[in-house]
């Protein structure tokens, strides 16, 4: 899952790419308000922290013109202001959640994993589910018939993504612009190995090849 990070503090947005990448993420950081309203709008984020106060465009006017153009890609606000009208005004503006700095990274973590379940309609589940396999987040592995299986990181990104869309076809281009950054040099066979050694720990038919169009986690394999 790929996101983006708008925050004007260096040290901060440091700390928290370290964090998220740590956590399986892939992610950009921008700390101008004017870049991030067009890179937030046309690249393929599946979340995006938003501070609120930035150069060049306040936080709330970029949401607002993002919400105006029917962008609909979870936006969760970090703020240090406390005021409670301030959080009203975000949530107002089109904010899915909101967090008040300083925060712990867990706290941070969890709720990006909640408004991402929330954002592929699996608003009840706490952990993911899918194709009989449970994703472990915290600890980035999966279990199956009650079997902890270790994933790499590689591993575990690319099977969190295909869970939060089980049942979809997800081109090889679509999984690349998800599970890499904006500068990542791209490889255009490292999803097939990455697929095949899934394929290897959960199950050779857990993931389906859909010739010339991409994979697709199954809904009910075992």
């Amino acid at each position: 899952m790929r996101i983006l990070i708008v925050e004007d503090n260096v040290a901060l947005a440091d700390e928290l790419t370290v964090d998220l990448k740590r956590a399986g993420y892939a992610v950009d950081w921008l700390a101008d308000g004017r870049d991030a309203l067009i890179q937030g709008a046309v690249e393929p984020y599946d979340l995006i922290l938003l501070d609120l106060g930035l150069p060049g465009k306040s936080g709330l006017e970029i949401l607002r013109e993002w919400r105006a153009t029917q962008m609909l890609r979870p936006v969760l606000i970090l703020t240090a202001r406390d005021h409670w009208a301030e959080r009203i005004e975000g949530l107002k503006a089109g904010a899915d959640d909101y967090l008040t700095k300083p925060f712990h990274p867990e706290e941070l973590q969890l709720r990006i994993q909640a408004l991402l379940r929330r954002a592929h309609g699996q608003v009840n589940q706490p952990q993911l589910h899918a194709a009989g396999v449970q994703l472990d987040e915290g600890r980035q592995c999966a279990v199956k018939n009650d079997e902890i299986i270790e994933l790499t990181a590689a591993e575990f990104s690319l099977l969190r993504y295909l869970m939060l869309h089980e049942g979809q076809i997800i081109s090889k281009s679509k999984l690349h612009d998800h599970l890499y950054d904006g500068e990542t040099e791209r490889d255009s066979n490292v999803i097939e190995v990455h697929v095949n050694h899934l394929r290897r720990k959960l199950g050779k038919d857990i993931i389906e090849t859909k010739r010339g169009q991409g994979y697709r986690l199954q809904k009910n394999s075992e």
